[in-house]
């Protein structure tokens, strides 16, 4: 779903690759990390702007052009981008 595309907001664009790694920016600080699946979360580390923001397994719900990901497996706060 994600392969090739990026995921945007107002201030952000990151790239969640195919390789395991995270790549972008958020309110003009690089966004750096790896993810991986596991038990159906996308799990990740997370640096932003030299802040490590550690890990987090988070749930992904796809809707057309959109993607809603929710931090604490689902039970956090949420985000929506949009895929481009």
């Amino acid at each position: 779903l994600m392969n090739g595309k990026s995921l945007t907001r107002p201030l952000v664009k990151i790239q969640v690759l195919p390789n395991g790694q995270i790549t972008g920016y958020g309110a003009a600080w690089d966004v750096t990390g790896n993810w991986q699946w596991k038990s159906g979360f996308l799990c990740r580390d997370l640096n932003w702007g030299g802040d490590d923001l550690g890990y987090n397994c988070q749930s992904v719900e796809a809707d057309g052009g959109k993607v809603r990901i929710t931090s604490d497996k689902g039970t956090g706060d949420s985000a929506v981008f949009s895929l481009r």
